[in-house]
Protein backbone atom coordinates (compact mmCIF):
# COMPACT_ATOMS: atom_id res chain seq x y z
CA UNK A 1 0.00 0.00 0.00
CA UNK A 2 1.77 3.49 -1.00
CA UNK A 3 1.62 6.62 1.27
CA UNK A 4 -1.47 8.15 0.11
CA UNK A 5 -3.75 5.16 0.21
CA UNK A 6 -2.29 5.23 3.88
CA UNK A 7 -3.04 8.12 3.88
CA UNK A 8 -6.61 7.84 2.80
CA UNK A 9 -7.43 4.75 4.67
CA UNK A 10 -6.56 6.92 7.80
CA UNK A 11 -8.57 9.98 6.92
CA UNK A 12 -11.59 7.38 6.40
CA UNK A 13 -11.18 6.37 9.72
CA UNK A 14 -10.59 9.20 11.84
CA UNK A 15 -12.96 11.50 9.87
CA UNK A 16 -16.44 9.81 11.08
CA UNK A 17 -15.16 9.91 15.00
CA UNK A 18 -13.88 13.91 14.36
CA UNK A 19 -17.68 14.80 12.93
CA UNK A 20 -19.03 12.91 15.86
CA UNK A 21 -17.22 14.81 17.99
CA UNK A 22 -17.45 18.22 16.65
CA UNK A 23 -21.47 17.45 17.05
CA UNK A 24 -21.51 17.67 20.66
CA UNK A 25 -23.36 20.21 21.94
CA UNK A 26 -23.69 21.91 25.64
CA UNK A 27 -26.20 23.77 27.09
CA UNK A 28 -26.79 25.12 30.51
CA UNK A 29 -29.57 26.40 32.83
CA UNK A 30 -29.34 28.01 36.50
CA UNK A 31 -31.81 28.20 38.75
CA UNK A 32 -32.10 29.41 42.75
CA UNK A 33 -34.67 27.14 44.35
CA UNK A 34 -33.10 27.70 47.88
CA UNK A 35 -31.10 30.91 47.56
CA UNK A 36 -31.75 32.30 51.06
CA UNK A 37 -29.57 28.71 51.75
CA UNK A 38 -27.22 29.81 49.18
CA UNK A 39 -27.58 27.22 46.64
CA UNK A 40 -27.47 27.52 42.73
CA UNK A 41 -29.13 24.69 40.71
CA UNK A 42 -27.26 23.74 37.89
CA UNK A 43 -28.50 21.53 35.09
CA UNK A 44 -25.95 20.47 32.29
CA UNK A 45 -27.23 18.90 28.40
CA UNK A 46 -25.25 17.43 26.65
CA UNK A 47 -26.00 15.74 23.35
CA UNK A 48 -24.30 14.53 20.41
CA UNK A 49 -22.39 11.58 22.40
CA UNK A 50 -20.17 9.24 20.60
CA UNK A 51 -18.03 7.02 23.41
CA UNK A 52 -19.32 4.77 26.10
CA UNK A 53 -18.49 7.55 29.16
CA UNK A 54 -17.72 10.98 29.26
CA UNK A 55 -15.85 13.09 31.76
CA UNK A 56 -17.24 16.25 33.01
CA UNK A 57 -14.30 18.27 35.37
CA UNK A 58 -14.60 21.36 37.50
CA UNK A 59 -12.06 23.93 37.40
CA UNK A 60 -10.20 24.45 40.09
CA UNK A 61 -9.27 28.38 40.03
CA UNK A 62 -10.46 31.22 38.38
CA UNK A 63 -7.84 33.32 35.82
CA UNK A 64 -6.86 36.70 37.49
CA UNK A 65 -6.84 35.02 40.62
CA UNK A 66 -3.69 33.28 40.81
CA UNK A 67 -4.91 30.56 44.00
CA UNK A 68 -6.02 26.91 43.57
CA UNK A 69 -9.68 27.56 45.17
CA UNK A 70 -11.13 23.99 44.72
CA UNK A 71 -14.18 24.83 43.60
CA UNK A 72 -15.41 20.99 43.36
CA UNK A 73 -15.54 21.41 47.52
CA UNK A 74 -18.94 22.97 46.87
CA UNK A 75 -20.63 21.15 44.70
CA UNK A 76 -23.46 18.65 45.76
CA UNK A 77 -26.17 16.24 44.73
CA UNK A 78 -24.15 15.26 41.07
CA UNK A 79 -26.50 13.03 39.30
CA UNK A 80 -26.73 12.50 35.36
CA UNK A 81 -29.20 10.40 33.39
CA UNK A 82 -31.00 9.41 29.71
CA UNK A 83 -34.07 10.49 29.85
CA UNK A 84 -36.05 8.89 33.08
CA UNK A 85 -32.81 6.37 33.21
CA UNK A 86 -30.18 7.32 35.88
CA UNK A 87 -26.65 6.55 34.78
CA UNK A 88 -23.81 5.44 37.21
CA UNK A 89 -21.78 8.38 37.88
CA UNK A 90 -18.27 8.01 39.17
CA UNK A 91 -16.34 10.44 41.07
CA UNK A 92 -12.34 9.70 39.57
CA UNK A 93 -10.59 12.87 41.94
CA UNK A 94 -11.27 15.77 43.36
CA UNK A 95 -13.09 17.52 40.39
CA UNK A 96 -13.70 14.79 37.67
CA UNK A 97 -17.00 12.68 37.40
CA UNK A 98 -17.43 9.95 35.14
CA UNK A 99 -20.61 9.65 33.82
CA UNK A 100 -21.14 5.64 32.16
CA UNK A 101 -23.41 6.60 29.01
CA UNK A 102 -23.67 3.46 26.94
CA UNK A 103 -24.94 3.67 23.37
CA UNK A 104 -26.66 7.23 24.99
CA UNK A 105 -26.15 10.26 22.62
CA UNK A 106 -27.67 12.80 24.60
CA UNK A 107 -27.65 13.15 28.88
CA UNK A 108 -28.26 15.10 31.43
CA UNK A 109 -26.14 16.31 34.58
CA UNK A 110 -27.95 18.02 37.35
CA UNK A 111 -25.60 19.05 40.68
CA UNK A 112 -26.21 22.07 43.08
CA UNK A 113 -23.34 24.97 44.18
CA UNK A 114 -22.97 26.02 47.64
CA UNK A 115 -22.34 29.51 47.12
CA UNK A 116 -21.89 31.88 50.52
CA UNK A 117 -18.21 33.46 49.89
CA UNK A 118 -18.34 36.87 49.57
CA UNK A 119 -15.73 37.42 47.14
CA UNK A 120 -15.34 39.66 43.46
CA UNK A 121 -13.61 35.49 42.89
CA UNK A 122 -15.99 33.42 43.82
CA UNK A 123 -19.53 32.22 43.34
CA UNK A 124 -22.50 34.09 46.46
CA UNK A 125 -25.94 33.49 46.38
CA UNK A 126 -28.66 35.12 48.85
CA UNK A 127 -31.93 36.07 49.27
CA UNK A 128 -30.95 39.09 47.76
CA UNK A 129 -29.44 38.55 44.88
CA UNK A 130 -26.89 35.68 43.21
CA UNK A 131 -23.39 36.49 41.70
CA UNK A 132 -21.98 33.37 39.30
CA UNK A 133 -18.53 33.56 38.75
CA UNK A 134 -18.53 30.92 36.06
CA UNK A 135 -15.42 28.51 37.12
CA UNK A 136 -17.10 28.40 40.69
CA UNK A 137 -20.56 27.43 38.48
CA UNK A 138 -20.25 25.72 35.27
CA UNK A 139 -18.17 22.27 34.52
CA UNK A 140 -16.92 21.29 31.51
CA UNK A 141 -16.29 18.04 29.11
CA UNK A 142 -12.70 16.80 29.58
CA UNK A 143 -10.34 17.67 26.74
CA UNK A 144 -13.36 20.06 24.87
CA UNK A 145 -12.82 23.51 26.19
CA UNK A 146 -13.08 24.24 22.54
CA UNK A 147 -16.68 23.55 22.62
CA UNK A 148 -19.09 26.30 22.45
CA UNK A 149 -22.30 26.57 24.96
CA UNK A 150 -25.55 28.35 26.25
CA UNK A 151 -26.37 29.30 29.79
CA UNK A 152 -30.15 30.18 30.44
CA UNK A 153 -30.75 31.82 33.62
CA UNK A 154 -34.12 31.79 35.45
CA UNK A 155 -33.60 34.30 37.99
CA UNK A 156 -35.30 33.71 41.36
CA UNK A 157 -39.24 35.19 41.81
CA UNK A 158 -38.63 38.90 42.38
CA UNK A 159 -35.81 38.97 40.61
CA UNK A 160 -35.83 40.51 37.10
CA UNK A 161 -32.55 41.45 35.68
CA UNK A 162 -29.17 39.88 34.13
CA UNK A 163 -25.73 41.65 34.00
CA UNK A 164 -23.18 39.74 31.84
CA UNK A 165 -20.59 40.25 29.21
CA UNK A 166 -21.86 37.07 27.39
CA UNK A 167 -23.64 37.66 24.59
CA UNK A 168 -27.33 37.13 24.25
CA UNK A 169 -29.62 34.97 22.34
CA UNK A 170 -31.76 36.31 19.99
CA UNK A 171 -35.35 36.05 21.29
CA UNK A 172 -34.70 33.72 24.15
CA UNK A 173 -34.81 35.64 27.79
CA UNK A 174 -32.16 35.34 30.08
CA UNK A 175 -30.36 32.90 27.56
CA UNK A 176 -26.78 33.60 26.70
CA UNK A 177 -24.33 31.94 24.17
CA UNK A 178 -20.00 31.33 24.67
CA UNK A 179 -17.91 30.45 21.70
CA UNK A 180 -15.83 27.90 24.18
CA UNK A 181 -15.03 27.93 27.83
CA UNK A 182 -12.90 30.67 28.27
CA UNK A 183 -15.02 32.61 26.93
CA UNK A 184 -17.84 31.13 29.28
CA UNK A 185 -15.34 31.25 32.14
CA UNK A 186 -14.22 34.74 31.70
CA UNK A 187 -17.57 36.31 31.82
CA UNK A 188 -19.30 36.24 35.20
CA UNK A 189 -22.97 36.81 35.78
CA UNK A 190 -25.18 39.26 38.06
CA UNK A 191 -28.54 38.08 38.84
CA UNK A 192 -31.31 40.06 40.88
CA UNK A 193 -32.54 43.52 41.47
CA UNK A 194 -29.31 45.79 40.81
CA UNK A 195 -29.65 49.32 39.75
CA UNK A 196 -28.55 49.56 36.02
CA UNK A 197 -27.23 52.30 33.67
CA UNK A 198 -25.18 52.70 31.12
CA UNK A 199 -22.78 55.14 29.01
CA UNK A 200 -20.98 55.53 25.11
CA UNK A 201 -17.71 55.42 25.59
CA UNK A 202 -14.33 55.44 22.85
CA UNK A 203 -17.78 53.95 20.56
CA UNK A 204 -18.34 51.19 23.02
CA UNK A 205 -21.80 50.48 25.37
CA UNK A 206 -20.81 50.05 28.80
CA UNK A 207 -23.07 48.48 30.92
CA UNK A 208 -22.92 49.60 35.27
CA UNK A 209 -24.76 47.09 37.36
CA UNK A 210 -24.42 48.19 41.28
CA UNK A 211 -25.72 46.08 43.56
CA UNK A 212 -25.93 47.06 47.44
CA UNK A 213 -26.73 50.43 47.18
CA UNK A 214 -24.40 52.99 48.20
CA UNK A 215 -24.33 56.76 47.57
CA UNK A 216 -23.12 57.13 44.22
CA UNK A 217 -24.43 59.46 41.95
CA UNK A 218 -24.74 57.83 38.72
CA UNK A 219 -25.14 60.97 36.46
CA UNK A 220 -21.96 61.64 38.04
CA UNK A 221 -20.62 58.41 37.22
CA UNK A 222 -21.85 58.29 33.29
CA UNK A 223 -19.69 61.86 33.48
CA UNK A 224 -16.34 60.89 34.45
CA UNK A 225 -15.80 56.70 34.21
CA UNK A 226 -16.21 57.70 30.20
CA UNK A 227 -13.04 59.66 30.31
CA UNK A 228 -11.06 56.92 32.05
CA UNK A 229 -11.96 54.58 29.41
CA UNK A 230 -11.17 56.79 26.72
CA UNK A 231 -7.95 57.81 28.02
CA UNK A 232 -6.95 53.82 28.38
CA UNK A 233 -8.33 53.25 24.61
CA UNK A 234 -6.14 56.13 23.62
CA UNK A 235 -2.82 54.87 24.15
CA UNK A 236 -3.65 51.63 22.76
CA UNK A 237 -5.16 53.28 19.64
CA UNK A 238 -8.23 51.01 19.42
CA UNK A 239 -10.96 49.63 21.86
CA UNK A 240 -11.47 45.52 21.50
CA UNK A 241 -15.05 45.22 22.60
CA UNK A 242 -18.47 46.03 21.36
CA UNK A 243 -19.55 45.82 24.84
CA UNK A 244 -18.32 46.19 28.48
CA UNK A 245 -20.24 45.30 31.75
CA UNK A 246 -19.08 46.67 35.09
CA UNK A 247 -20.56 44.57 38.42
CA UNK A 248 -19.91 46.75 40.95
CA UNK A 249 -20.71 44.99 44.49
CA UNK A 250 -21.20 47.93 47.16
CA UNK A 251 -20.83 46.29 50.46
CA UNK A 252 -20.36 47.23 54.06
CA UNK A 253 -16.39 47.19 53.31
CA UNK A 254 -14.59 45.75 50.41
CA UNK A 255 -11.83 46.86 47.81
CA UNK A 256 -10.83 45.12 44.92
CA UNK A 257 -11.29 43.80 41.33
CA UNK A 258 -11.22 40.82 39.25
CA UNK A 259 -10.99 41.75 35.40
CA UNK A 260 -12.66 39.68 32.39
CA UNK A 261 -12.10 39.66 28.56
CA UNK A 262 -15.38 42.03 28.25
CA UNK A 263 -15.85 42.58 31.79
CA UNK A 264 -15.11 43.54 35.68
CA UNK A 265 -15.96 43.03 38.93
CA UNK A 266 -15.62 45.72 41.06
CA UNK A 267 -16.06 45.03 44.78
CA UNK A 268 -16.39 48.44 47.10
CA UNK A 269 -17.62 49.64 50.25
CA UNK A 270 -21.21 51.44 49.55
CA UNK A 271 -20.85 54.86 51.69
CA UNK A 272 -17.06 55.61 49.77
CA UNK A 273 -18.62 57.70 47.03
CA UNK A 274 -18.91 60.39 49.28
CA UNK A 275 -15.20 62.08 49.99
CA UNK A 276 -13.05 63.13 47.60
CA UNK A 277 -10.49 60.10 48.41
CA UNK A 278 -13.44 57.76 48.09
CA UNK A 279 -14.32 58.83 44.81
CA UNK A 280 -10.90 58.67 43.39
CA UNK A 281 -10.33 55.29 45.23
CA UNK A 282 -13.09 53.95 43.09
CA UNK A 283 -12.10 55.94 39.73
CA UNK A 284 -8.64 54.90 40.01
CA UNK A 285 -9.92 50.70 40.42
CA UNK A 286 -12.44 51.40 37.47
CA UNK A 287 -9.02 52.71 35.73
CA UNK A 288 -7.32 49.67 36.83
CA UNK A 289 -9.71 46.99 35.97
CA UNK A 290 -10.06 48.16 32.79
CA UNK A 291 -7.12 48.77 31.52
CA UNK A 292 -6.50 44.28 32.06
CA UNK A 293 -9.02 44.58 28.78
CA UNK A 294 -5.20 45.02 26.92
CA UNK A 295 -2.68 44.46 29.50
CA UNK A 296 -3.13 40.36 30.91
CA UNK A 297 -6.49 39.79 28.71
CA UNK A 298 -4.98 40.41 25.42
CA UNK A 299 -1.48 41.60 25.93
CA UNK A 300 -0.56 38.49 28.02
CA UNK A 301 2.57 36.53 29.67
CA UNK A 302 2.55 33.43 27.06
CA UNK A 303 1.42 30.89 30.16
CA UNK A 304 -1.61 32.92 30.92
CA UNK A 305 -4.25 31.67 27.72
CA UNK A 306 -5.02 29.47 26.76
CA UNK A 307 -5.81 27.94 30.13
CA UNK A 308 -5.11 24.83 32.51
CA UNK A 309 -8.11 25.25 34.68
CA UNK A 310 -6.92 22.20 36.99
CA UNK A 311 -3.63 23.43 37.54
CA UNK A 312 -1.10 26.18 38.39
CA UNK A 313 -0.22 28.49 34.90
CA UNK A 314 2.87 29.53 36.06
CA UNK A 315 4.25 32.98 34.48
CA UNK A 316 7.29 35.07 35.83
CA UNK A 317 5.53 37.76 34.51
CA UNK A 318 2.88 39.15 36.73
CA UNK A 319 4.82 41.93 38.23
CA UNK A 320 4.12 43.44 34.14
CA UNK A 321 0.50 42.12 33.89
CA UNK A 322 -0.45 43.48 37.53
CA UNK A 323 2.89 45.40 38.68
CA UNK A 324 2.07 47.86 35.31
CA UNK A 325 -1.61 48.14 35.33
CA UNK A 326 -1.43 49.20 38.87
CA UNK A 327 1.20 52.08 38.02
CA UNK A 328 -0.97 53.37 34.89
CA UNK A 329 -3.74 53.51 36.75
CA UNK A 330 -2.02 56.69 38.30
CA UNK A 331 -1.37 57.86 34.84
CA UNK A 332 -4.41 57.69 33.42
CA UNK A 333 -5.57 59.22 36.65
CA UNK A 334 -3.60 61.71 35.93
CA UNK A 335 -4.35 62.23 31.82
CA UNK A 336 -8.30 62.04 32.98
CA UNK A 337 -7.65 64.81 35.16
CA UNK A 338 -8.57 62.88 38.82
CA UNK A 339 -4.97 63.93 40.51
CA UNK A 340 -2.84 66.79 39.95
CA UNK A 341 0.85 66.34 39.05
CA UNK A 342 2.15 66.83 42.51
CA UNK A 343 0.03 64.16 43.69
CA UNK A 344 0.79 61.92 40.68
CA UNK A 345 4.40 62.01 41.92
CA UNK A 346 3.65 62.01 45.50
CA UNK A 347 1.86 58.40 44.76
CA UNK A 348 4.63 56.95 43.09
CA UNK A 349 7.11 58.18 45.60
CA UNK A 350 5.03 56.55 48.45
CA UNK A 351 4.86 53.31 46.42
CA UNK A 352 8.90 53.50 46.11
CA UNK A 353 9.33 53.99 50.14
CA UNK A 354 6.88 51.30 50.38
CA UNK A 355 9.06 48.99 48.92
CA UNK A 356 12.14 50.18 50.28
CA UNK A 357 10.46 49.70 53.82
CA UNK A 358 9.04 46.13 53.06
CA UNK A 359 12.20 43.37 54.40
CA UNK A 360 11.04 41.04 51.55
CA UNK A 361 12.23 43.30 49.55
CA UNK A 362 15.55 42.21 49.71
CA UNK A 363 14.79 38.12 49.72
CA UNK A 364 12.30 37.86 47.16
CA UNK A 365 12.51 39.60 43.16
CA UNK A 366 9.69 40.14 41.25
CA UNK A 367 10.04 37.03 39.19
CA UNK A 368 10.23 35.06 42.27
CA UNK A 369 7.34 36.88 43.53
CA UNK A 370 4.79 36.27 40.20
CA UNK A 371 5.82 32.55 39.77
CA UNK A 372 5.30 31.77 43.43
CA UNK A 373 2.16 33.64 43.56
CA UNK A 374 0.50 30.65 43.66
CA UNK A 375 1.84 29.40 46.70
CA UNK A 376 2.56 32.69 48.80
CA UNK A 377 0.50 36.15 47.25
CA UNK A 378 -3.15 34.33 48.33
CA UNK A 379 -1.96 32.74 51.54
CA UNK A 380 0.16 35.55 53.87
CA UNK A 381 1.24 34.57 56.65
CA UNK A 382 2.72 36.39 59.83
CA UNK A 383 6.35 36.54 58.11
CA UNK A 384 5.31 37.32 54.67
CA UNK A 385 6.21 41.37 54.74
CA UNK A 386 9.81 39.57 56.13
CA UNK A 387 10.33 36.89 52.87
CA UNK A 388 8.43 38.62 50.54
CA UNK A 389 7.54 41.20 48.06
CA UNK A 390 4.04 41.70 46.07
CA UNK A 391 4.22 41.51 42.33
CA UNK A 392 1.55 44.45 42.19
CA UNK A 393 3.27 46.59 44.47
CA UNK A 394 6.95 45.90 43.21
CA UNK A 395 5.97 45.84 39.72
CA UNK A 396 4.28 49.34 40.20
CA UNK A 397 7.77 50.53 40.80
CA UNK A 398 10.19 48.97 38.21
CA UNK A 399 6.92 50.49 35.82
CA UNK A 400 8.03 53.98 37.54
CA UNK A 401 11.71 53.27 37.02
CA UNK A 402 11.37 51.94 33.20
CA UNK A 403 9.25 54.49 32.16
CA UNK A 404 11.56 57.36 33.36
CA UNK A 405 14.82 54.84 31.81
CA UNK A 406 13.28 54.87 28.63
CA UNK A 407 11.44 58.67 28.92
CA UNK A 408 15.31 59.62 29.65
CA UNK A 409 17.04 57.72 27.17
CA UNK A 410 14.69 59.41 24.42
CA UNK A 411 14.44 62.73 25.79
CA UNK A 412 11.27 62.50 26.37
CA UNK A 413 10.40 61.20 22.61
CA UNK A 414 9.67 57.50 23.53
CA UNK A 415 8.15 56.15 26.76
CA UNK A 416 6.83 53.05 27.90
CA UNK A 417 3.30 54.02 26.49
CA UNK A 418 4.78 52.79 23.22
CA UNK A 419 6.57 49.60 24.81
CA UNK A 420 3.40 48.31 26.00
CA UNK A 421 1.24 49.72 22.77
CA UNK A 422 3.86 47.64 20.64
CA UNK A 423 4.01 44.18 23.07
CA UNK A 424 -0.44 44.45 22.47
CA UNK A 425 -0.03 44.76 18.37
CA UNK A 426 2.51 42.01 18.87
CA UNK A 427 0.14 39.74 20.70
CA UNK A 428 -2.47 40.67 18.78
CA UNK A 429 -0.44 39.82 15.47
CA UNK A 430 1.21 36.47 16.73
CA UNK A 431 -2.22 35.30 18.56
CA UNK A 432 0.27 34.41 21.98
CA UNK A 433 1.51 35.85 24.85
CA UNK A 434 5.01 37.26 25.44
CA UNK A 435 8.02 35.75 26.98
CA UNK A 436 9.99 38.11 29.46
CA UNK A 437 12.82 37.99 27.00
CA UNK A 438 10.36 39.59 23.88
CA UNK A 439 9.26 42.23 26.52
CA UNK A 440 12.76 42.91 27.32
CA UNK A 441 13.93 43.01 23.94
CA UNK A 442 10.73 45.19 22.44
CA UNK A 443 11.54 47.55 25.52
CA UNK A 444 15.25 47.78 24.42
CA UNK A 445 14.32 48.15 21.03
CA UNK A 446 12.18 51.30 21.77
CA UNK A 447 14.59 53.12 24.01
CA UNK A 448 17.63 51.80 22.05
CA UNK A 449 19.15 50.68 25.27
CA UNK A 450 20.76 47.57 26.75
CA UNK A 451 18.47 47.07 29.72
CA UNK A 452 20.35 43.61 30.71
CA UNK A 453 21.15 45.89 34.04
CA UNK A 454 18.19 46.90 34.96
CA UNK A 455 16.62 43.73 34.71
CA UNK A 456 19.04 42.37 36.64
CA UNK A 457 18.61 44.64 39.66
CA UNK A 458 14.77 44.91 39.54
CA UNK A 459 13.33 42.21 38.08
CA UNK A 460 15.26 39.80 38.63
CA UNK A 461 17.60 40.61 41.73
CA UNK A 462 16.48 42.65 44.83
CA UNK A 463 18.75 45.84 44.39
CA UNK A 464 17.26 48.69 46.47
CA UNK A 465 15.54 51.08 44.45
CA UNK A 466 18.00 54.27 43.22
CA UNK A 467 15.05 56.90 43.82
CA UNK A 468 16.85 59.99 43.72
CA UNK A 469 18.79 58.70 39.93
CA UNK A 470 15.32 58.03 38.23
CA UNK A 471 12.92 60.86 39.93
CA UNK A 472 16.39 62.82 38.82
CA UNK A 473 15.77 62.08 35.36
CA UNK A 474 12.36 64.26 35.84
CA UNK A 475 14.38 67.18 37.55
CA UNK A 476 12.80 66.17 41.07
CA UNK A 477 14.91 65.45 44.00
CA UNK A 478 13.66 63.10 46.64
CA UNK A 479 15.06 62.93 49.71
CA UNK A 480 15.55 60.53 52.91
CA UNK A 481 14.43 62.67 55.76
CA UNK A 482 15.43 59.93 58.03
CA UNK A 483 18.97 59.39 56.81
CA UNK A 484 21.08 59.86 59.62
CA UNK A 485 18.55 60.18 62.38
CA UNK A 486 19.44 57.11 64.12
CA UNK A 487 16.02 57.22 65.55
CA UNK A 488 15.51 54.11 67.63
CA UNK A 489 13.15 51.29 66.39
CA UNK A 490 11.93 47.80 68.31
CA UNK A 491 10.21 46.63 65.34
CA UNK A 492 6.88 45.10 65.69
CA UNK A 493 3.67 45.61 65.42
CA UNK A 494 0.45 45.05 67.49
CA UNK A 495 -3.09 44.80 68.12
CA UNK A 496 -5.21 45.00 71.23
CA UNK A 497 -7.39 41.51 71.62
CA UNK A 498 -9.65 41.26 74.46
CA UNK A 499 -7.77 44.07 76.56
CA UNK A 500 -4.67 42.52 75.80
CA UNK A 501 -1.40 44.07 73.57
CA UNK A 502 -0.52 41.27 71.01
CA UNK A 503 2.23 41.21 68.89
CA UNK A 504 1.35 40.30 65.26
CA UNK A 505 4.01 41.08 63.55
CA UNK A 506 8.11 41.25 64.10
CA UNK A 507 10.21 42.97 61.52
CA UNK A 508 12.97 41.36 60.25
CA UNK A 509 16.52 41.92 61.57
CA UNK A 510 15.08 44.28 63.98
CA UNK A 511 15.66 44.50 67.99
CA UNK A 512 12.37 42.32 68.62
CA UNK A 513 13.74 39.85 65.69
CA UNK A 514 17.40 39.62 67.07
CA UNK A 515 16.36 39.48 70.76
CA UNK A 516 13.20 36.88 70.35
CA UNK A 517 9.79 38.69 70.75
CA UNK A 518 7.35 36.57 68.68
CA UNK A 519 4.22 37.17 66.84
CA UNK A 520 1.82 36.03 69.24
CA UNK A 521 3.13 36.79 72.47
CA UNK A 522 1.04 38.93 74.85
CA UNK A 523 3.03 41.79 76.21
CA UNK A 524 2.62 42.41 79.78
CA UNK A 525 5.09 45.41 80.81
CA UNK A 526 7.79 47.48 79.07
CA UNK A 527 10.68 48.22 81.84
CA UNK A 528 8.12 47.74 84.36
CA UNK A 529 5.00 50.05 82.94
CA UNK A 530 2.41 48.20 81.65
CA UNK A 531 1.83 47.55 78.02
CA UNK A 532 -0.01 49.99 75.74
CA UNK A 533 -1.55 49.40 72.44
CA UNK A 534 0.64 51.36 70.44
CA UNK A 535 4.07 49.93 71.77
CA UNK A 536 6.28 51.51 69.49
CA UNK A 537 4.86 54.80 70.74
CA UNK A 538 4.63 54.45 74.38
CA UNK A 539 7.84 56.44 75.98
CA UNK A 540 9.28 53.22 77.50
CA UNK A 541 10.51 52.74 73.62
CA UNK A 542 10.72 56.27 72.51
CA UNK A 543 12.54 58.13 75.34
CA UNK A 544 15.17 55.20 74.58
CA UNK A 545 18.63 55.58 72.27
CA UNK A 546 19.63 53.21 70.33
CA UNK A 547 21.77 50.83 71.68
CA UNK A 548 19.70 50.85 74.94
CA UNK A 549 18.52 47.71 75.94
CA UNK A 550 14.50 47.36 77.10
CA UNK A 551 13.14 44.50 79.54
CA UNK A 552 9.53 42.92 77.86
CA UNK A 553 7.59 40.91 80.39
CA UNK A 554 5.23 38.59 77.85
CA UNK A 555 2.99 35.47 78.29
CA UNK A 556 3.54 33.09 75.90
CA UNK A 557 2.32 29.97 75.46
CA UNK A 558 0.16 30.83 78.80
CA UNK A 559 3.90 31.10 80.43
CA UNK A 560 5.78 34.01 81.39
CA UNK A 561 8.67 35.02 80.18
CA UNK A 562 11.46 38.05 80.12
CA UNK A 563 13.39 39.04 77.48
CA UNK A 564 15.92 41.89 76.69
CA UNK A 565 15.39 43.54 73.70
CA UNK A 566 18.19 45.83 72.29
CA UNK A 567 16.97 48.71 70.23
CA UNK A 568 18.94 49.11 66.76
CA UNK A 569 18.46 52.16 64.22
CA UNK A 570 15.32 52.52 62.95
CA UNK A 571 15.69 51.61 58.70
CA UNK A 572 13.26 53.03 57.20
CA UNK A 573 12.94 55.50 54.94
CA UNK A 574 11.26 58.93 54.59
CA UNK A 575 10.75 60.24 51.27
CA UNK A 576 10.34 63.83 50.79
CA UNK A 577 10.26 65.50 47.12
CA UNK A 578 11.48 69.03 45.91
CA UNK A 579 11.71 70.29 42.28
CA UNK A 580 15.34 70.97 41.60
CA UNK A 581 15.87 74.57 41.02
CA UNK A 582 18.47 73.83 38.63
CA UNK A 583 16.55 71.55 36.18
CA UNK A 584 18.20 71.08 32.94
CA UNK A 585 16.20 70.96 29.24
CA UNK A 586 16.34 67.41 28.93
CA UNK A 587 15.06 67.17 32.16
CA UNK A 588 11.95 69.05 31.47
CA UNK A 589 11.62 66.90 28.34
CA UNK A 590 11.38 63.71 30.04
CA UNK A 591 8.67 65.49 33.07
CA UNK A 592 6.31 67.19 30.75
CA UNK A 593 6.56 64.04 28.91
CA UNK A 594 6.40 62.18 31.94
CA UNK A 595 2.93 63.68 33.26
CA UNK A 596 1.42 65.07 30.24
CA UNK A 597 2.33 68.77 30.35
CA UNK A 598 2.33 71.25 28.25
Amino acid sequence: MNIKKIVWTLLVLILPFLAAEAQVKISYEVSFKEPQAHYAVVKMDLSGLSKTYIDVKMPVWAPGSYLIREFSKSVEGFTASAGKTPLKVEKLKKNTWRIYSGKEKAIKINYSVYAFEVSIRTPFVDASHAFLSPTGIFMYPDDQLALGSTVKIVPFKGWDKVSTGLEPVAGRLFTYTAKNFDILYDSPIEVGNQDVFEFMAAGVKHEVAMYGGGNYNAEQLKADMPKIVEQITAMYGENPNRHYTFIVHNLSKGSGGLEHLNSTVLGVARDSYGTEAGYNGFLGLVAHEYHHLWNVKRLRPVALGPFDYENENYTTDLWIAEGFTSYYKNKFMLRAGYVTPDEFAGALISSVAGILNTPGAKIESAAASSFDAWIKYYRPTENSNNSTISYYSKGEVIGLLLDLEILHATKGSKSLDDVMKAMYLQCKTTGKGYTDAEFKAKAESISGIDLSGFWAKYVNGVTPVEYAKYFGFAGIKVQDENAGNNTPYLGTATKEINGHVVITAVSRDSGAWTDGLNVGDEVISVDGVSAEPALERMSAVLDKKVGDAITFKVKRDFLDKEIKVTLKANPNVKLVPSVDSSITEDQRMVLKSWMGLK
